[in-house]
């Protein structure tokens, strides 16, 4: 199982890796789509909702169940990945990749030093 080091992971399982601009990437772990299964379609956010820190932001649907996702962080939906809408498998095949869900602009409450970094997610997922 991959747990990039220069990632922050939240406890339900979503990564946020920060950009250059400041906004957050977001995206699931290699754990999560791993115990999902093959992912068959995925439900995301229009570009601009504002959400808290753990509200669900959209789903994921594969083979075996249906999970939601969750911001790891409060802030605004700057980008969507559509690119998912038609291939959701890529969240199987490159999950810290091509295969993130949104992109957020931080509304500053939070930090990412607030989620957990590589070796405390991975403690949590063995």
């Amino acid at each position: 199982m991959l747990i990039p080091e220069d990632l922050r992971y939240a406890e339900n399982h979503e990564w946020a890796r920060r950009e250059a601009d400041g906004s957050v990437r977001v995206g699931i772990s290699d754990f999560a789509q791993d115990q999902l299964g093959d992912i068959v379609f995925v439900d995301l956010p229009e570009v601009g909702v504002t959400l808290d820190a753990g509200e669900a932001f959209g789903e994921v649907e594969s083979t075996k169940s249906v999970s939601d996702v969750y911001a790891p962080i409060a802030g605004t939906v700057s980008a969507v990945n559509e690119a998912l809408l038609d291939a959701p498998e890529v969240i199987n095949s490159d999950p810290y990749g091509e295969g993130w869900f949104i992109v957020i602009t931080p509304d500053g409450t939070q930090s990412l030093d607030a989620l957990m970094d590589s070796a405390a997610y991975a403690a949590t997922t063995e």
